[in-house]
């Protein structure tokens, strides 16, 4: 999603206390920035976190790590997530964004930093042929996951495009990964325990696009 420079959103980052802005130096270490021993998630690209927002301020026992590049966005999911803690007059001590290429992922996320569950709602197709390897869902993506995916963690997955999906299940297959749910219209068989709409999710629904969803676990 392309999305307009915000000048605040760079001093609002900087001053925000669970916002980390150089997440290798955090390598090994997630779990002792977040001073508990509960289980992590991750939201890979998390766009303007509406959906990181809720998830987290809703499930206090799960520590939330979401992932961005663009300041512009991680300023709005920053916002987001204030007013969503705010509103339930809570501190949001179980989130931290960072701002990453999640394509280099294994810079800041190793196998001591355990993660239970990874969302990916609704990233980049690349429909060209010569692009598919920069698919937050290809194999070599997959492949990278696994270094720091718990044994029969989870990747939730949601998207529009049929080409993408398509191609997700071959990459899921191939990476090792069992498909334990799937839907090609999520809003006529919901295979999520609380299914949180995404800004696209909406968009794409008013369009009368289906939403198609995997729940994958990593075998043992």
């Amino acid at each position: 999603m392309r999305i307009r420079y915000k000048k605040w959103a760079r001093p609002e980052l900087e001053s925000c206390p669970f916002y980390i802005d150089n997440p290798e130096e955090l390598k090994g270490k997630w779990h002792e920035q977040f001073k508990n021993n509960n289980p992590i998630h991750m939201e890979l690209g998390c766009g303007k976190g509406a959906f990181i927002a809720k998830l987290s301020v809703n499930n206090p026992n799960i520590n939330y790590i979401a992932v961005d590049l663009i300041d512009a966005m991680l300023g709005l999911s920053k916002r987001n997530i204030e007013q969503a803690y705010k509103d339930k007059n809570i501190e949001p001590n179980n989130i931290i964004l960072t701002r990453h290429d999640i394509e280099r992922i294994l810079m800041f996320m190793s196998k001591e930093d355990t993660v239970d569950r990874i969302y990916i709602n609704f990233c980049n197709p690349w429909p060209k042929p010569k692009h598919k390897k920069k698919r937050l869902t290809h194999v070599r993506q997959l492949n990278s996951y696994k270094e720091f995916l718990k044994p029969e963690g989870e990747i939730y997955f949601k998207t529009d495009d049929d080409g993408l999906f398509e191609d997700s299940i071959k990459y899921l297959t191939e990476a090792g990964f069992e498909i334990k749910a799937i839907t090609y219209d999520l809003y006529k068989e919901n295979i999520f325990e609380n299914n949180i709409e995404t800004e696209h999710e909406k968009m794409y629904r008013e369009e009368g696009k289906t939403i198609k969803a995997i729940i994958a676990i990593l075998k043992k």
